[in-house]
């Protein structure tokens, strides 16, 4: 039986009258709760209490987080009627906004004392005085929450009786969030929350990348316990307990509105959701980890780029000048391991098996079969053209709307500095992940204890069975996404079973010398109009080709025969199996030093970097399914059906993998950074930008700055290093320098101005920031000037060489910039560069400079290798960008901005928008390139080693 007790608070007096009305409607609503206690009977177990503030915690108030804008999801209709009404939001709901924002204006320079200014204590447990309530969802199972932020603090008396709390817990902050994300992860946003083109085309690119039947979703979480034998049944164990305690809150909040999000109201869903199924975990966690732990699948973009290259400039050179733009292993490039080499997808030196299309051969398969209502760019290119970008962002601008969900790629950042370093002689640890900005926030947070898990930190909505990123007794880590290749293109030879020569629109494949049928799953979703979503009342049928070697993506010819080419992923049907990695992550008794760690986040099969702090040991580990391909091919292009991973088995969709000694890991580096960049030496993988500039930069220097010499650093200062770098503009900072060395001394008094502007921007730092918070950046002159000239400077430096049809299908894979206002592709996201050419265009004029450099390119760009060409090109564009910085509405033109009032404002334009999830608003903050989700880590003590 629940049992709630709250203290007296603004929010519980304000619903107290809706709650004595419903007194009648819980009293009439008594057989239903019988049939509730029925299904969910209390254990015969031991009470669960709750443990005393910082039990079993060795921080020592050492362990800080921040999740902007607060932890409380739900708006009841009452709640919605108050925002709506004076702008009252839920308690809980926008309390840690400011701590997240305000960082901005006063980091670097913190003080020790500072830190709680702008980061929450994250210990264990609640201190005395701060309890705000008490829930018992299951007597083995209670929930606090603290009065500070709302967090939920989960004790259980059994391993049952804690998952059932969580998942209780996680009912109560985010439940219609949830549901978004399981409809989002079978492809079925537009029938859920509406059809708007941005809801459309993410259900299009998730179904691509996805497309289970609800059977699959239950055959992959059945198998766990003989995939993973204990671990792999506790994971299901913890499944089934956790549904079990989601599905008790929807069954209450049936009965009770003031338990019911809004939400539901506004989509015409009155009666709230379905029951939840363990199936819904595993979309969940198929739609996070196909956007944010998975990369490659862009071999075929590269192969017709790869063809392109060779049209232009001859087979030989065109070879050689394409393995220049694909930068698999730059020896400039920055790196998280700075001294150990890990080979990855090294290319062989005679390469065989590639399936290069014939020219003007291939042909996208289409995801969309059918569809009524407004029309919608269908977005099936994307997913093979740029499968290193999310499908969200994709989906954003192929619709021009960022649809209810919208994700960046990667934006998170780790800052870790040894213990040798460090005042307290501690690690120092400032970490965190970037999902978006959204109210509510994608991620949750929890404190779980229990058998076997004593953890606390966020997870995504509706996976918190365990703590994803957060910290243990004595012990913290976290995750930034790496996006090596686990996803791998092949070509398989269609044919027709009765023998006939077959077409490209043929149905059937060759697979190990069968002809087999290609297998096509559908789905058909439709929508009507909503308060939440007018988009007018339509259906769409989404259909994906299955095969042995993945999904089917397009088609075309090899030398002449028709093939289909499919994109194949290593984690396709184990979506769920990292769960065993998270749970060791959680259990004190499987983490107990820097190596342990390592071994659980081998575990885990999507492609992320972790790191590990406690108090002596820093480390760091890449994890991933890293399938072995034959060594006979390139992996960085399509290959030809016959070359399968090593030990390929289709049933079980399984391979050879990399052994854990093979991935980039380090422990006890003098400092380890990451910002996505490339993991080490020799790794290569889809990202083929990383060359010798990258964002990554700007946390070295910074880190090698505070400890240069004998200084010791403070953890303090390592935040102020943090958010001192999350307003650099990259391109000022890193390439702005030789841009000016090629230009020189300028006569023209308008050029010699905006010359003195940029140079005067650099040296104050290359910030876009508003330190007074007066409305306007510092240096907004030189900041338009670059944004305007930036995309010109590109062009003139490379289309002349390239021809516009090159440059062309270059830009279209690899975006020549990464702004505030666009990163990742999203409107207002947060997220910058990421991506860019920053690092071909500083290498070229490298060149022209006749600057040192290691590994060049095979040839100059600029000016065709003319300085003075160059010079001129630089000039004229410059030129050109003065007259467009002279137009801001123009240059920083934004419907958001424009509605706003403010148009042609750089800061609104760089603005970060917290999409809204839900029925509230919160208001847009200013632009700094850091994670959403961020602890602030120095742990002084262990448990007996």
């Amino acid at each position: 039986m629940l049992v709630r007790s709250e203290t007296d608070s603004p929010a519980a007096r304000a619903i107290r009258p809706a709650l004595g009305v419903l007194a009648l409607v819980a009293l009439l609503a008594l057989l239903p709760l019988l049939a509730v206690l029925l299904i969910h009977p209390p254990p015969a177990a031991a009470s669960a209490e709750p443990l005393p503030y910082q039990a079993n915690d060795y921080g020592n108030g050492g362990f800080h987080d921040v999740l902007p804008p607060g932890q409380n999801g739900l708006t009841n209709v009452l709640g919605l009627a108050l925002f709506k009404l004076n702008g009252t939001r839920p308690a809980h709901s926008f309390d840690q906004y400011p701590m997240y924002s305000n960082l901005l204006y006063h980091a670097p320079g913190l003080s020790p004392a500072d830190i709680s200014k702008y980061f929450k204590d994250s210990s264990f447990g609640v201190p005395p005085g701060h309890i705000a309530s008490v829930e018992r969802p299951r007597d083995d199972g209670v929930i606090v929450r603290d009065s500070d932020f709302g967090v939920p603090h989960i004790y259980g008396s059994t391993r049952s009786g804690t998952e059932f709390a969580a998942g209780f817990a996680a009912a109560e902050d985010r439940l219609f969030e949830m549901d978004a994300l399981r409809h989002a992860g079978r492809g079925q946003l537009a029938g859920f929350a509406g059809g708007s083109p941005g809801n459309r085309a993410m259900d299009q690119t998730t179904f691509i990348n996805a497309p289970y039947t609800e059977a699959d979703l239950q055959r992959q979480f059945d198998a766990l316990p003989t995939r993973y034998g204990p671990d792999g049944q506790q994971v299901v164990d913890d499944a089934a307990s956790y549904v079990a305690g989601i599905n008790l809150y929807i069954d209450e909040a049936k009965l009770n509105v003031t338990l019911m999000p809004g939400e539901y109201a506004a989509i015409d869903r009155p009666l709230g959701p379905d029951p939840w199924k363990v199936t819904d975990l595993l979309a969940t966690a198929s739609l996070i980890g196909g956007i944010l732990g998975q990369g490659g699948g862009n071999q075929l973009s590269w192969a017709q780029i790869l063809v392109g290259f060779r049209h232009r400039f001859g087979r030989s050179t065109g070879t050689t000048l394409w393995t220049d733009w694909r930068e698999r292993n730059d020896p400039e490039a920055p790196t998280t391991v700075t001294r150990k080499a890990f080979p990855y997808e090294l290319a062989p030196a005679h390469p065989r098996g590639a399936a290069l299309p014939d020219p003007g051969s291939v042909l996208f398969q289409p995801v969309v079969t059918g569809a009524t209502g407004a029309a919608v760019t269908d977005i099936s290119p994307l997913a093979t053209r740029g499968a290193t970008r999310s499908a969200t962002q994709g989906a954003a601008r192929q619709s021009g709307t960022r649809g209810l969900l919208a994700l960046p790629d990667s934006d998170s950042n780790a800052l870790l500095v040894a213990a040798r370093h460090s005042a307290s002689g501690h690690p120092l640890a400032v970490m965190g992940p970037q999902v978006g900005y959204f109210n509510p926030q994608i991620l949750s947070e929890e404190d779980i204890h229990g058998p076997g898990l004593d953890a606390r930190g966020a997870s995504v909505a509706g996976l918190g069975l365990y703590v994803q990123l957060g910290h243990g007794e004595d012990y913290s880590w976290s995750a930034t996404s790496a996006g090596q290749d686990i996803v791998h293109t092949f070509a398989v030879h269609l044919c027709n079973p009765d023998g006939s020569p077959p077409s490209v629109l043929s149905d059937s494949y060759v697979f190990r010398g069968r002809c087999t049928p290609i297998d096509v799953v559908t789905q058909t979703e439709s929508w009507l109009p909503s308060l939440a979503d007018q988009t007018d009342a339509g259906s769409e049928t989404l259909s994906a080709g299955r095969t042995a070697l993945g999904i089917v993506v397009a088609r075309g010819t090899v030398a002449g025969r028709p093939v289909a080419y499919t994109r194949l992923r290593s984690t396709y049907g184990h979506e769920f199996d990292s769960a065993v990695g998270f749970s060791d992550f959680d259990n004190p008794d499987r983490i107990q030093s820097a190596a342990a760690f390592q071994r659980a986040a081998a575990r885990i099969g999507y492609t992320y970097n972790w790191f590990y702090a406690d108090d002596r040991d820093i480390a760091y580990f890449n994890s991933g399914a890293n399938p072995i391909a034959d060594p006979r091919v390139d992996p960085a292009l399509p290959v030809d059906a016959a070359y399968e991973w090593r030990n390929f088995d289709p049933q079980a969709q399984t391979a050879a993998y990399a052994p854990p000694a093979a991935h980039p890991q380090v422990v006890n580096q003098d400092f380890i950074t990451s910002w996505n960049n490339k993991q080490a030496r020799g790794f290569s993988g889809s990202n083929s930008q990383y060359a010798s500039i990258y964002r990554s930069q700007l946390l070295d220097t910074r880190i090698s700055g505070l400890i240069a010499g004998h200084r010791k650093t403070t953890l303090a200062a390592v935040i102020g290093a943090m958010e001192d770098a999350g307003t650099v503009d990259l391109r000022a900072d890193r390439v702005l320098p030789y841009i000016l060395d090629v230009l020189g001394p300028q006569t023209d008094p308008q050029v010699a101005r905006a010359v003195a502007d940029l140079t005067s921007w650099r040296a104050d730092g290359s910030h876009r920031i508003d330190p007074s918070a007066s409305g306007s950046y510092a240096h907004s002159q030189a900041i338009a000037v670059l944004d305007a000239w930036w995309p010109l400077l590109v062009s003139g430096e490379f289309k002349p060489i390239l021809g516009p049809t090159l440059y062309g299908q270059l830009t279209n894979q690899l975006t020549i910039d990464d702004p505030p206002n666009r990163g990742s592709g999203i409107p207002h996201v947060g997220s910058a560069y990421d991506t860019g050419w920053f690092g071909y265009v500083a290498k070229d004029l490298r060149r022209v400079l006749g600057q040192p450099e290691a590994g060049p390119y095979h040839r100059v760009y600029c000016g065709r290798g003319s300085l003075t060409a160059c010079r001129s090109m630089l000039e004229a564009t410059l030129r050109q960008a003065i007259a467009k910085a002279a137009d801001p509405a123009s240059l920083y033109a934004d419907p958001t901005c424009d509605a706003a009032g403010h148009p042609g404002s750089q800061e609104c334009f760089d603005s970060i928008a917290f999409s809204p999830v839900g029925v509230t608003t919160v208001p847009s903050m200013p632009w700094v390139n850091r994670p959403t989700y961020q602890q602030a880590v120095e742990i002084p003590a262990h448990r007996p080693r």
